[in-house]
């Protein structure tokens, strides 16, 4: 996720909104119809559009670290990449989970679970910059959204399809263990550290 303050309107010497770490921001934002498009083609169970989804799912996901880095590193942090940058990011999970949910490869209750987390620590993020600042990001924070992008790209994946359908029950069971691991991961690191931002941001309040 970009690491962009939030903010007002540019100022003299801020950098230009029209740089190539927005440009990534939005090209994000851009995939993720594109994403869902592919994903539903063919109820969902079209090998090569679930691949196309995958594809499309890891080339998005991968501009979230690429933008940030970027941000940082070539001095093009803006207010604008602090807006966008973490409905982008919400966009493209939400849109993966909520798909892989409507086409019964993930269950509702772990879709809820992520969705609520996500969106509630994005508002209270936006409320935490208006009145004292950015909280930074955690390593736990960072271990999550990486938890929940392989974990997610291991369900978009049509792994059953490609083994074939004389794949070997364990074979099966092995894959399924090895998403369900992964996925477990992801949910553990979602709602501690959820906890963790939430305390982090009642802390300044109190005092």
């Amino acid at each position: 996720m970009s690491s962009h303050p939030a903010g007002g309107a540019a100022g003299v010497g801020d950098p230009p909104l029209l740089n190539i770490a927005n440009a990534l921001t939005v090209l994000r934002l851009l995939l993720v119809p594109v994403f869902v498009v592919a994903l539903f083609v063919g109820g969902g169970e079209d090998v090569v559009w679930r691949l196309v989804a995958f594809a499309v799912f890891v080339v998005a996901a991968a501009t979230d670290r690429l933008d940030g880095q970027l941000a940082r590193s070539r001095g093009l942090v803006t207010w604008f990449g602090a807006l966008v940058d973490p409905i982008a990011d919400k966009a493209l999970m939400g849109a993966a989970l909520i798909g892989l949910s409507i086409l019964d490869v993930l269950p509702w209750w772990v879709t809820i679970v992520i969705v609520v987390r996500e969106l509630g620590i994005t508002v209270l993020r936006f409320v935490v910059i208006r009145r004292h600042g950015v909280i930074p990001a955690s390593r736990g924070g960072k271990a999550k959204t990486v938890a929940q992008t392989v974990a997610i790209g291991l369900f978009l994946l049509p792994l059953p399809e490609l083994l074939g359908p004389g794949t070997a029950a364990a074979a099966a069971t092995a894959v399924l263990v090895l998403q369900w691991a992964v996925m477990a991961v992801a949910l553990v690191l979602t709602v501690v550290t959820g906890a963790d931002y939430v305390r982090k941001a009642v802390r300044p309040r109190a005092a």
